[in-house]
């Protein structure tokens, strides 16, 4: 990194990466309502090689509470529901020899709560992750300044703008996990 530029735009670039990264976690949890993302991303082993369940398959929700899994090959049907219920997220698939059909069961008051307390650990170790970014462009700015690539002024200037980058990404974040609890919580 020669600039200051340079760390500003790398350092938002990886925090916005831990934004979409939370964004696809908190996606897979399960509301209680049936979702093609709490699936799409279970690992199926097709043919030897390990595939992503939407890349093999279509997903459907034709009811709110029921997926609905057409594989493009219906002879890796067996395989599909064995990957579905290694995932152990909770809920079983049943086979009819054509698709796979997933009934999504009600969430309980406990599963709810332990779901928010899920969706709160994988928000703080997004944070943790943002503030990570945070510390080495702090460092990197530092060491530019110390080598006399950019001056302290330029350097002040850039530690202001890399809090500034940290408090929206976990702003961002915070209203992201506000959302999914409200979400869970709803009966």
């Amino acid at each position: 990194m020669e600039s200051s530029t340079e760390v500003l735009l790398a350092a938002e670039d990886k925090m916005n990466k831990c934004v979409e990264f939370l964004q696809q976690e908190l996606a897979g949890l399960r509301t209680g309502k049936a979702s093609p993302s709490l699936v799409e991303n279970i690992t199926v082993d097709y043919y030897g090689s390990a595939s992503r369940l939407r890349d093999i398959a279509n997903i459907s929700t034709p009811e709110p509470r029921l997926i609905v899994i057409s594989p493009f090959d219906p002879s890796s049907l067996g395989t599909i529901e064995k990957a579905i219920i290694a995932a152990n997220i909770g809920i079983t698939p049943m086979n009819d020899g054509r698709l796979i059909r997933v009934p999504i069961p009600e969430l309980s008051e406990e599963r709810r709560k332990d779901l928010v307390k899920v969706a709160g650990r994988t928000t703080e170790e997004q944070r943790v992750a943002v503030r990570n970014v945070r510390r080495e462009a702090n460092d990197l700015l530092k060491s530019l300044e110390k080598n006399s690539k950019i001056s302290e002024d330029d350097r002040d200037e850039s530690l202001e703008e890399v809090q500034k980058l940290t408090d929206t990404h976990i702003k961002k974040m915070d209203q992201m996990l506000s959302a999914k609890e409200t979400e869970v919580m709803a009966v």
